[in-house]
């Protein structure tokens, strides 16, 4: 690591990254944000990495989920409420029904920037920059809009400040208390069928948590029954604004990625010469790694050597996203590599990414069994080969949008158009995330079944 430094990235081949009109406006900026206070904390790094520890054990699981990328336009504190809400709902799932802590992550308070296929698009005779998510330019198709602009990363940071700020006051203020399970269902939730089985769900915690109180365990003497730990991540695709936002923590003096508790690198980005798995090689975060359906068993080694060379538990998340139809053939290989090498990892399931198609009337869209074979695919692939599926990581908002055909609510094409709100790709709305956690519940179940951690005659509420 002497060969480290949070700017060594600069000497190496770089993608996905803009080039800014105003090099010395994009100077000024970096350096204001040089200033600024962090946004999280290296400790706080740390007891995610513990965590996740407990996940590649096979003793916890991980939820992450979040947006596709977030925007300055809708921005507002209900809609980080209602996401927030719908995570602590499917982790209530699954910790209920498959008896596993589960490890709380958000694609929130950073998700601004976003990979594209193209440099530009064409609309009609106009070409124009792609856009690349707020904190780059405007989604709007006008030059101006379309110009990367250094003013958007002090808006990206100030808006991720007071997302931090709400995302801890829910967490820690009472909002996560389980006697409140009830209140977290969303109105437009409560009449689906997923939302009559998360009631029945929340009926059997009032229970169980009345038979705690009766033995002297309430919220008052286990901070776990009002309280929870919430943790958030982006990928860490514009390095300049990664860059000054690491920081030397005072206690251990090491460098620390301040922006996010948790960073991943992407499918394109991923070169083990490139310049983002160099950024992210040097900081000691947790950190997340995309594998593709083109990843190589042997790079992917490579990769895992670079990015974790003591093999430390909890460091690296590999998130697999190779579409329903690749999972089964290209996941084995890396299992049985990553095994055989004896590497130490938590895997975790992508399941949107490699399931975008086009619908008949234009809209970019996913269909909901494609993810939900996705899903089964991947644990069906651990079983199998001995391994622990630990993870999922998933784009949802908490807001009744129809983005994603399928579902309970047998969203169709011609529905898409209602409510199609996101500024990148298609989101899981609030009824199919928690479709999908139910869903998680039994996977989770029948995997500590095939362990032996489980009894076979134990009820699970989600499988019910």
């Amino acid at each position: 690591m002497n060969d480290w430094s949070p700017n060594s990235w600069r000497g190496k081949p770089v993608q996905q990254m803009p080039v800014y009109p105003d090099p010395q406006k994009l100077a000024e900026v970096e350096q204001n944000l040089k200033d600024f206070p962090p946004l999280v904390f290296a400790g706080e790094a740390r007891n995610l990495k513990s965590s996740l520890a407990k996940v590649a054990a096979g003793d916890a699981f991980l939820l992450q989920g979040g947006d596709c990328a977030e925007s300055f336009a809708e921005f507002h504190a209900n809609n980080i409420r209602d996401t927030f809400r719908v995570l602590l709902q499917m982790a209530v799932a699954l910790t209920f029904g498959a008896a596993l802590p589960v490890v709380k992550v958000g694609r929130m308070a950073g998700q601004f920037a976003k990979p594209r296929s193209a440099d530009t698009e064409k609309v009609g005779d106009i070409e124009l920059p792609s856009y690349r998510g707020d904190i780059i330019n405007g989604i709007e198709f006008e030059e101006a809009a379309r110009r990367p602009d250094p003013e958007r990363l002090l808006r990206a940071y100030n808006q991720s400040a007071a997302s931090l700020n709400l995302l801890r006051a829910f967490a820690q203020g009472g909002f996560a208390d389980l006697h409140k399970v009830h209140q977290w269902n969303l109105r437009f939730v409560a009449g689906s069928p997923q939302g009559e089985r998360y009631e029945e769900l929340s009926t059997r915690i009032d229970e169980a948590l009345a038979f705690m109180a009766a033995c002297g365990l309430t919220g008052d003497t286990v901070s776990q029954l009002r309280e929870t730990d919430f943790y958030t991540s982006h990928e860490a695709l514009l390095l300049n604004y990664e860059e000054p936002l690491t920081r030397v923590d005072s206690l251990t003096g090491q460098w620390y990625a301040c922006s996010a508790h948790m960073l991943w690198v992407g499918d394109r980005t991923r070169q083990p010469g490139g310049a983002h798995v160099e950024f992210l090689r040097g900081v000691k975060n947790p950190i997340g790694l995309k594998c593709g359906p083109s990843t190589d068993p042997d790079e992917l080694i490579r990769l895992i050597d670079i990015l974790n060379p003591a093999n430390e538990a909890g460091r690296l998340t590999l998130i697999a996203r190779m579409g329903y139809d690749k999972v089964q053939e290209k996941l084995p290989a890396l299992i049985r590599k990553v095994m055989r090498e004896g590497r130490t990892v938590v895997w975790s399931c992508d399941p949107m990414h490699g399931n975008t198609v086009k619908s008949s009337n234009g809209y970019k869209t996913r269909p909901f069994d494609r993810i939900l074979a996705e899903v089964r695919n991947f644990f069906a692939v651990h079983r199998a080969e001995g391994s622990y599926g630990g993870g999922v990581h998933f784009e949802m908002t908490g807001q009744e949008v129809t983005e994603c055909i399928g579902g309970a609510q047998a969203i169709s094409e011609g529905m898409l158009g209602d409510r199609y709100h996101t500024h990148c790709d298609p989101r899981l709305n609030a009824s199919q995330a928690l479709e999908l956690a139910f869903v998680l519940a039994n996977e989770l179940k029948v995997e500590r079944l095939a362990r032996g951690a489980v009894r076979p005659d134990r009820s699970v509420a989600a499988g019910e």
